[in-house]
């Protein structure tokens, strides 16, 4: 049988197209909007503004990094310290992450899944992080991120590792130095998982780690499992100042390019930071049809840089936000990700990049392209009904003269304005609180877990400082940004 549901709005935005309406009823059936019109009369009770549900483009399901002590401090150090806080179970690490973003207003949120719990098989993983997603009620992309070259740093780690104690080198060739999966070995991975978890709410993609860390051989057979296949692919490039130094050491052609070549870059393709994307790489990615997520305060934390996202708009290219696990506050907050991008890059003085309407369609559209969600990320009869609810009378909590309010959401919102978070049809977050599981308790229970099992990487964190200097002296050394 067939359930109608009714959404009263006194604020509307349906997309760029249509703009807001006021005081509009937005009807939907079996997940889907089945019509939009006016109220016969304006709403009783709190005021609300009804938009498209939010995307998480880029993220890696993780707990939070500061917890484990991997703060302030650059990317390749903090790849390495992350490895404490390597999920302890890997269904509520997952959820937890899930229940956060819901809980942000996010509909959908790509899982570019960089560090199993290593307990289980990992399509048996695959399933535990699906499992988590069913519960929560959001939709994911997933996909098992892959490396097969330089574990520790972007070259010979013989450095690194023999300025360690030989008890502790021995404890970080453990975790780090490992043999690596064949692209075919990977390439079956990610049909079984496909097989076991694949479906209307999950999107398996294919997930290479980044060019520093994949061989020429396993990018070819990425591109061509992908253009055999249409499965879509999610990659870091060019977040760091040191990535940006190895690619034009080892591909002086340019490492753009040479994807290029491969067939690596098209529709299916999105790209993770590119932060040190030069003009030339970003008109390429453009010419792709190919997506950039931006993370801005990931990028901060982690002292990246500072992408150049309106340069790639204004080239043509499709730009999306990601949260990446390092909201700023680590909140997952992407409504404020959302508006820190907009501060950043939407203009110069008068000149505009793009204005809030705009801003916000496109972070969508291109967000749902990336994890493979239905639809175009605007309300309408026939999209998905994925939107969220925000508390008009907090968000227009001073009500002196008469606002757009996507204006003023740009200008003070953030996750604590969301009201209600509907995917699919399903009210999956209300009132703050995510309503699938038991976030706090799940927070609790993963919190009392890792306390208990603190002594397992107790050796890690006694060779840390020794290691620390170590592979800061080597990048410094080694690769320098020209």
């Amino acid at each position: 049988m067939t359930m109608t549901a009714d959404v009263t709005a006194t604020r509307l935005f349906c997309g760029p197209d249509h703009g807001i309406r006021n005081h509009a009823v937005l009807r939907h059936a079996d997940g889907i909007i089945t019509g939009i019109s006016e109220a016969a009369s304006p709403a009783k009770g709190p005021r609300s503004f009804i938009l498209p549900a939010f995307v998480n483009a880029h993220d890696h399901a993780r707990p939070r990094a500061s917890s484990f002590g991997a703060i302030g401090m650059p990317l390749e150090s903090w790849i390495l310290r992350t490895v404490v806080g390597t999920p302890v179970d890997a269904y509520l690490s997952a959820a937890s992450a899930f229940a956060r973003a819901a809980q942000a207003g996010c509909a959908a949120m790509m899982v570019h899944y960089t560090r199993p719990s290593g307990t289980m098989p990992l399509v048996e993983e695959a399933r535990a992080i699906a499992r988590a997603a069913a519960d929560v009620g959001i939709r994911i992309a997933f996909a098992i991120a892959v490396r097969d070259q330089n574990p520790i740093v972007y070259g010979d780690s013989e450095a690194v590792l023999s300025d360690l104690p030989a008890h502790d080198r021995k404890t970080i060739e453990q975790l780090f130095v490992r043999t690596p999966m064949s692209p075919q070995a990977y390439i079956e991975l990610t049909d079984a998982i496909a097989a076991a978890i694949g479906g209307p709410k999950v999107d398996v993609q294919l997930g290479p780690a980044g060019v520093q860390w994949c061989s020429k051989p396993l990018l070819q057979a990425v591109a061509e499992n992908s253009a055999q296949t249409g499965r879509r692919i999610h990659m870091h490039l060019l977040e760091t100042i040191y990535q940006r130094a190895w690619a034009d050491r080892h591909f002086p052609g340019g490492i753009v390019r040479y994807l290029r070549d491969i067939g690596f870059l098209s529709e299916r393709l999105t790209l993770a930071h590119c932060i040190h994307a030069r003009p030339d790489e970003l008109e390429m990615i453009a010419a792709s049809g190919a997506r950039i997520v931006t993370n801005f305060s990931s990028n901060l934390h982690l002292r990246s840089g500072h992408a150049p996202i309106a340069a790639a708009h204004s080239c043509g290219c499709g730009v999306a936000v990601g949260v990446d696990g390092l909201a700023l506050d680590e909140d997952d907050d992407v409504l404020r990700e959302m508006r820190l991008v907009q501060m950043m890059h939407g203009g110069l003085g008068f000149k505009r990049t793009w204005t809030a309407q705009e801003f916000f369609a496109l972070a969508i559209r291109n967000g749902r392209r990336a994890t493979g969600a239905p639809g175009a990320g605007e309300l309408a009869v026939g999209a998905p009904a994925d939107f969220v609810g925000i508390d008009l009378d907090r968000l227009e909590r001073d009500q002196i003269l008469d606002a757009d309010p996507l204006d003023l959401l740009f200008a003070r919102g953030n996750a604590s304005l969301i009201s209600e978070l509907v995917v699919d049809g399903r009210t999956v977050a209300k009132a703050g609180r995510c309503l699938g599981v038991d976030f706090p308790a799940i927070e609790q229970e993963l919190r009392n877990i890792a306390r208990a099992s603190d002594a397992t990487y107790a050796h890690v964190l006694r060779a840390w400082p020794r290691l620390s200097n170590s592979v800061q002296h080597w990048f410094e050394a080694q690769l320098t940004c020209n």
